[in-house]
């Protein structure tokens, strides 16, 4: 199984680039054929679309072809794949919890809306709260030791709500943002004026763009106290360890919005497109779940049902929940699991 795993990646990663340019495609994964409806059991290559539309709408270039050197593809729908910082208000965890906080319920920095307190980690004798980028550090828009909000701002928290600060977080690259370019911006500004004394109501913007990738969605904020914070998940409890996802494996996490959800893992090795906003991020290696969750549950962590931590969710769409692998998150912080 591991070897065939191994070279349905290869043939997988050949060939992404060239899906993610079709029009309507935002994934590319492996998963089981699904036929009528039915777990064929398969390997296959697993296209995510946006929308699916007939093969005569679609130009030539833009068809998902049938097979892709000895596997077949499945196209699946997902709508567009958005992260996860917030979300409508609705039941949920967004209590202000005290003395002691628990992993599953309502963080945030204090610029954004609110997410999820994932889990617990240390580095040594450091402990830390885990959550997503865009829920401790507001999408990179952050400062060093930034005040962490219980409940987030969304629901109602406030400057008496700190409970800890941002102390670590890996930068999320975009395909394409505003330009930190002065020559651009002069560029800019002259074209803008230019285009107003000819009567023209458009503006032209500068953008940079890049090709870089991303695979995790992850920060660390340190508490402002260790007493305040305990290492069990609502619902779920202390996770045993880190685990890895592989297909078919169930999983559960409780998050802000949703609560406790189960679900299943249907991709692996999954490369995405995310919209943060109106940004868009590449993602690599990725773990794609069955829909468990909504807005303001990034940051939850998903165990398997042994409670070993597998992934941390931080996007998804109406029928499909993405994750970072665990053992990613850990690695690009440097940190452990507290167990």
């Amino acid at each position: 199984m591991a070897e065939r795993v191994a070279k349905a990646k290869r043939v997988k990663n050949a060939y992404a680039d060239d899906l993610l340019q079709k029009r309507n495609v935002v994934g590319v994964g492996l998963g089981h054929k699904i036929r009528r409806g039915e777990d064929t059991g398969e390997l296959s290559v697993v296209v995510s679309v946006t929308r699916k539309q007939p093969l005569a709408a679609l130009t030539p270039q833009d068809r998902v072809p049938q097979r892709l050197d000895d596997l077949r593809t499945d196209v699946v729908e997902t709508g567009v794949l958005r992260a996860f910082p917030e979300g409508p208000l609705e039941p949920g965890p967004r209590d202000r919890w005290r003395p002691v906080v628990p992993p599953g319920v309502s963080v945030g920095h204090y610029m954004i809306t609110a997410g999820t307190f994932g889990c617990l980690v240390h580095r040594g004798p450091e402990l830390f709260l885990l959550s997503n980028n865009h829920v401790l550090a507001n999408t990179n828009d952050c400062a060093d030791w930034d005040p962490i909000l219980q409940p987030g701002p969304a629901d109602a928290g406030g400057p008496d709500d700190r409970i800890a600060r941002l102390a670590r977080y890996v930068p999320l690259v975009f395909e394409s943002e505003p330009a930190d370019c002065e020559i651009a911006d002069i560029v800019v500004r002259l074209l803008n004026v230019i285009g107003g004394l000819l009567g023209s109501h458009h503006r032209v913007t500068a953008t940079k763009t890049s090709r870089g990738t991303n695979r995790v969605d992850a920060a660390l904020a340190r508490p402002l106290s260790p007493n305040l914070v305990t290492p069990e998940i609502l619902k779920i409890g202390t996770p045993i360890g880190a685990g890895s996802g592989s297909l078919g494996t169930q999983v559960q996490k409780f998050g802000r919005t949703t609560g406790y959800t189960r679900g299943t893992i249907t991709q692996i090795d999954a490369t995405l497109r995310v919209d943060y906003h109106g940004l868009k991020a590449l993602f690599t290696g990725q773990l794609v779940t069955s829909s468990i969750s909504r807005g303001g549950d990034s940051g939850s962590v998903v165990l398997d049902m042994d409670r070993r931590a597998v992934g941390l969710l931080f996007a998804g769409s109406p029928v499909a929940t993405i994750l970072n692998p665990m053992d990613e998150v850990l690695a690009a912080l440097d940190v452990e699991l507290v167990v």
